[in-house]
């Protein structure tokens, strides 16, 4: 099986380079025309001269969007993550979303809640003092 390794590696990259060849756009392919570069892959690809070619020389490589490196671009997308319950506008819109009467009700029950466990801690108040006097 080892034996097969490097004859496998080889068709990988061989492979690879055929097919990104063919879905790279004109505009991106460097040096001759894209139907060449296939070409040129295809015959000297059992040599890795053809894969390798197209891999360095073949196609145009640029930095993305904004000409940030890929460490400065990862660095400011962690930078302006921030977590929901941490965005201002994301809690914004939690409190927009939610509709009057729901609200309305939410604190009626709030409300009625406070006022029986008022009820409750008065009336074990009584009861302790009754208690208490005995």
């Amino acid at each position: 099986m080892l034996r097969y390794l490097p004859f496998l590696l080889v068709l990988a990259l061989w492979i690879y380079a055929f097919i990104d060849c063919l879905n790279t756009p004109e505009e991106e392919v460097r040096g001759l025309p894209k139907v060449v570069w296939v070409i040129i892959i295809l015959l000297f690809g059992e040599v890795l001269v053809g894969p390798v070619a197209w891999l360095v020389a073949g196609k145009r490589r640029h930095a993305p969007a904004g000409g940030a490196t890929p460490s400065e671009w990862q660095r400011d997308r962690r930078a302006r993550f921030v977590a929901p319950d941490d965005n201002p506008e994301f809690l914004d819109s939690l409190k927009d979303s939610g509709d009057k009467k729901d609200d309305q009700k939410d604190e009626a029950l709030l409300k009625d809640w406070e006022a029986d466990l008022r009820r409750r801690e008065e009336e074990l108040k009584r009861r302790e003092d009754e208690r208490g006097k005995e």
